[in-house]
């Protein structure tokens, strides 16, 4: 339903995250045990398919932004991995509500064989990690955050055959029929919960005797075992009395079915995956009218006590509209896209005009602000779009023909609501270091690549497209497969068909420094009639980390900021106070900190060396990369008397130079990007990946045995450079 790509179909991997708007009637009788406030049993549940590769995390940041809940799947065999943790690290940083469904579980019955008692152990570790993992990132606004199968917060599926099941299916089942609570069964069915049919009675320990096994062996894993292997063994005589006794009815035609189709078959219908997973997730995640109560502080830039804050705290469908595009998806029609995103408060409604504010926006100014009409309003349905006349906050909606006005996202708001803040823009959890410069075969269509290159941008949330000053077009992506993916959408659909040439794929670097400037530099100015005098030195570790996750930046209140640094990096408290600025790109993690006593005219100049750091830290004297953990202290200006000697055209210059003498003589460095990889693979493959990993001066730092499984675990680094065409000759 939901890969709706060709190359999804043939790659079997989700690309791009894709939405679907599904509505849903629970009974009164399912709904019983629901303890949440609700008026009517109709759910609309707006689910959203994101990819699990790694390369294309920047999809799945985009989905989470405009979501409240998520499902994590994990592998009931390999567990979690390390993209399962930088998935829920992603998921908690955006105070979004997790449930879990064990999948795979086809593997057990039919591939491993595996025992009820083992089979749980297994199950039992696998929530365990994710629970380890979910615990260290949790918040206190969230609650707890953890999944537990006796809450019915964990499902066990199997996706490729259609089913799946919580503990609450058969805790329904064995209450209805030994006449106990639903309660106190679905307890009993995980843990530390043994049962001897011999004896009737539940215990806390196993008692030894050959027929007392736990709760969750006994009433789930084996009766889903029992019947597969029914299934797969054609006994059908034993089959339908079993059927029977579970309420199941089979069709003549279904009836006819033998082996694995029959068991496909049976199974669907006993324990539907759909309902299963439609259930936990009505029960367990929160409505956008509970979510946002929460969310609110992360979504949104402005004051929390102001119009748009307190109606997208309320969700207030008569407030005014906040609405935040995370992505923008090609239409059918060539050129054209639609916003795709999510209405916070209010409601958006076609034909209506829309303030539009680009993530370059500043309040009060006109600058990346547009107010538009949208065209249509339009519910994403897999592959299919439905138009509807509005759509009310807490839903995800489509907008047609405000292409042109964004770039990858942007916040919408009423035409005249101007004093309205914008949404936070998003923080990816990965960056694009992959690059590739791309020429047309055919010089003539470089205007097809130029605007190609423009479309390409649009569609993915990170792709980055950029001019050298040498001309040549460059693509940096995450990764090999994202970038691969990237140039195939940029020749197929942006370009119709038209050749292009690639460049062997570059990695990007950063400079730092590894110690304090062995001298103060000096710069004189082009009219040699001002002096800055310069030291660069490394920043404490941990800080550079803590600007790119934002708890440290340009727009923090200074008390705070001065507060942070002094507890935690022990900068001097004044000191703190008198940071100029952070850069690359007005965030980076460098910065300029004001050291000079008693200088004057020195604020005039300051905004000139700003902008002379923000060139240097953008290219660095090395290798013309941005710099990264270096700060840059100003210790001391001459400067001329008269205003007209000491411009920016003299400034500037000065204040590059400068930064760049007071890098080299500070030991400077080059860093390179290095992946995180986990490798799981049989003890006699172990040599193999050793050798590869070496051969691309990888470093191993752990490795361990799965337990309960012939499977290794290896973790590793490995630099970016040496990474292209790792897997493949992993699988050689």
């Amino acid at each position: 339903m939901t890969d709706t790509r060709a190359d999804e179909a043939e790659r079997g991997i989700t690309i791009k995250s894709t939405g679907i708007s599904l509505y849903y009637e629970m009974t009164e009788e399912s709904l019983k045990s629901y303890k949440g406030e609700r008026d009517g049993n109709e759910y609309l549940i707006n689910l959203i398919d994101s990819p699990g590769h790694v390369d294309f995390s920047s999809e799945v940041t985009a989905a989470l932004r405009i979501t409240d809940g998520a499902l994590v799947v994990v592998d009931c065999i390999e567990g979690v991995c390390v993209q399962t943790e930088t998935v829920l690290r992603q998921a908690l940083g955006e105070r979004i509500r997790p449930v879990l469904t064990v999948n795979k579980m086809d593997r057990c019955f039919l591939e491993l064989q595996v025992e009820g008692e083992e089979a749980y152990q297994t199950f039992s570790r696998v929530i365990e990690n994710a629970n380890v993992i979910m615990a260290t990132y949790e918040d206190k606004l969230l609650g707890d955050v953890q999944v537990y199968p006796e809450k019915g917060t964990v499902a066990f599926s199997a996706g490729l055959h259609g089913w799946a099941f919580t503990l609450t299916n058969f805790a329904k089942m064995y209450a209805s029929k030994f006449g106990v609570d639903e309660t106190k069964m679905m307890e009993r069915l995980w843990g530390e919960n043994f049962f001897d049919p011999a004896t009737k009675k539940w215990t806390t320990k196993n008692s030894g005797s050959p027929t007392c096994k736990r709760g969750f062996v006994q009433f789930c894993y084996e009766p889903i075992k029992q019947i597969i292997n029914t299934c797969m063994n054609d006994q059908k005589d034993k089959l339908w009395p079993m059927l029977q006794k579970l309420n199941v009815t089979m069709k003549a035609d279904e009836k006819e079915l033998i082996g694995k189709a029959l068991m496909k078959r049976v199974m669907q219908t006993w324990l539907p995956a759909s309902t299963a997973l439609l259930e936990m997730m009505i029960f367990h995640l929160p409505s956008p009218a509970k979510a946002q109560k929460y969310r609110v502080e992360n979504l949104y830039e402005g004051p929390l006590d102001d119009v748009y804050a307190t109606a997208i705290r309320n969700c207030d469908p008569e407030g005014p509209l906040m609405l935040y595009v995370s992505k923008m998806i090609p239409a059918s029609d060539k050129g054209r896209f639609f916003a795709f995103g999510r209405v916070f408060s209010g409601k958006v409604a076609t034909g209506m005009k829309v303030r539009i504010m680009g993530p370059n926006y500043v309040p009060g100014q006109k600058k990346d602000l547009y107010v538009k009409s949208v065209q249509r309003t339009v519910i994403w349905m897999g592959k299919k779009q439905e138009s509807v006349e509005d759509v009310p906050c807490g839903n995800t909606v489509a907008l047609v023909g405000l292409d042109q006005f964004i770039t990858k996202n942007a916040t919408l708001t009423n035409e005249k609501e101007a004093d309205a803040c914008p949404i936070r823009a998003m923080k990816f959890s990965v960056s694009p270091v992959v690059r590739v410069a791309v020429q047309c075969k055919v010089a003539s269509d470089l205007p097809k690549l130029v605007e190609g290159l423009k479309r390409l941008a649009k569609s993915d949330p990170m792709v980055l497209c950029t001019i050298e000053e040498s001309g040549e077009h460059i693509i940096a992506g995450a990764g090999e497969l994202h970038l691969e993916i990237c140039l195939k959408d940029l020749q197929e659909d942006f370009m119709g068909g038209a050749e292009i040439i690639v460049s062997p794929p570059v990695v990007s670097f950063r400079e730092t420094v590894l110690e304090k400037s062995c001298r103060t530099v000096m710069s004189k100015s082009p009219n040699k009639h001002n002096r800055l005098y310069m030291e660069a030195r490394p920043l404490e570790e941990g800080l550079a980390e803590a600007i790119d996750d934002g708890r440290i930046g340009p727009r923090d209140d200074p008390k705070v900021r001065s507060k942070i640094l002094s507890e935690e990096f022990g900068w001097d408290k004044d000191l703190a106070k008198k940071i100029w600025c952070f850069g690359p790109e007005t965030t980076g993690p460098n910065m300029v900190v004001d050291m000079c006593k008693g200088v004057q005219y020195l604020n005039e100049i300051k905004d000139s060396v700003v902008a002379g750091f923000q060139w240097a830290s953008k290219e660095g004297a090395l290798a013309e990369e941005n710099m990264r953990g270096i700060c840059f202290e100003v210790c001391d200006v001459v400067l001329h008397a008269d205003a007209i000697h000491r411009g920016g055209g003299q400034v500037i210059p000065t204040a590059r130079r400068v930064i760049y003498a007071s890098q080299l003589t500070a030991k400077p460095r080059l860093l390179e990007p290095v992946y995180l990889v986990e490798i799981q693979a049989p003890e006699n493959a172990l040599g193999g990946i050793y050798g590869v990993l070496n051969q691309k001066r990888g470093h191993v730092f752990e490795e361990m045995q799965r337990p309960g499984t012939p499977l290794y675990n290896i973790k590793a680094y490995l630099p970016v450079i040496e990474s292209f065409g790792f897997s493949s000759q992993l699988r050689a």
